[in-house]
């Protein structure tokens, strides 16, 4: 599953998915508690923190596939970047 610009009233039901991921993939973790998944220390997010990170996912996953229809030249960085947003959400990691 990977994240697309969602309208804001469909964030509750991804922040229902994000719970149900966080769930079975680390156990109960408080809100706001750290843990290790995928090599990353991520945070258990509040919905506000999940909704940011979400979007701010969505922009960069499409930023980096225009980028590519356009030829451009991809930094590691920006690669770094979306793998740790993904992991954050407890999404898989994109093929990029």
């Amino acid at each position: 599953m990977t994240a697309s610009p969602a309208p804001l009233d469909d964030l509750p039901a991804r922040y229902t998915e994000y719970l149900a991921r966080v769930t079975a993939a680390l156990g109960e973790v408080k809100l706001g508690a750290f843990a290790k998944y995928g090599g990353h220390l991520i945070k258990q997010l509040t919905f506000d923190e999940f909704a940011r990170a979400h979007v701010e996912y969505a922009e960069l996953l499409a930023g980096y596939r225009a980028s590519l229809e356009r030829g451009d030249t991809i930094n590691d960085p920006v690669i770094k970047q979306i793998r740790e947003q993904a992991a954050s959400l407890i999404l898989p990691t994109p093929r990029l």
